[in-house]
């Protein structure tokens, strides 16, 4: 097995466990009475990520990475690992806001907004730059920032509320 196709299982691999937590976060709090938030870019958010995913495979298999390259990705699993703990059982894909709940200003939060997607913004453009694929990059970080700006709008009005509740 090459490093590039140890590096690329491994990512999928991750990405296909987090899926299976989000599924059952996502599970536990629509029980609880959480309401989700902009299902209808959702669909483009998974077909942004799958594409990026698929792409990678089939360009990147057979390179070798850069360390130094994999080094950056290595450290920003870090920091996605530090969002998923702060965040718990309300991490999911989609955008689930529990009734009653507060903003979580902990962890990460405390210094920005959106930590997750700053990592997740980072990683579509550093993995592809592993594997020498610049190009591929510049591609996934303007389709990925075209997404964000719909998500992170939707989001932060359905965060608002959490907010406005408190207010009245």
């Amino acid at each position: 097995m090459t490093l590039g196709v140890a590096v690329l299982a491994l990512v999928t691999l991750q990405r296909l466990g987090e899926l299976l937590w989000s599924r059952r976060n996502a599970a536990g709090l629509i029980a609880a009475g959480a309401v989700e938030h902009g299902a209808g870019h959702y669909p483009a958010l998974v077909a942004l990520h799958v594409g990026w995913l698929c792409g990678l495979w089939l360009l990147a298999w057979n390179r070798q990475p850069v360390w130094g390259w994999l080094a950056v990705y290595a450290g920003l699993q870090a920091l996605r690992a530090w969002v998923l703990m702060t965040l718990g059982r309300r991490w999911t894909t989609r955008i689930i806001v529990p009734a009653g709940s507060e903003l979580v200003r902990t962890g990460p939060y405390r210094f920005m907004a959106h930590p997750n997607y700053a990592v997740v913004a980072a990683e579509i453009a550093i993995l592809p730059l592993a594997f020498g694929l610049v190009w591929y990059a510049g591609l996934f970080s303007i389709l990925n920032a075209a997404v964000l700006a719909v998500r992170v709008r939707t989001e932060n009005a359905a965060l608002a509320s959490l907010v406005d509740d408190r207010a009245a």
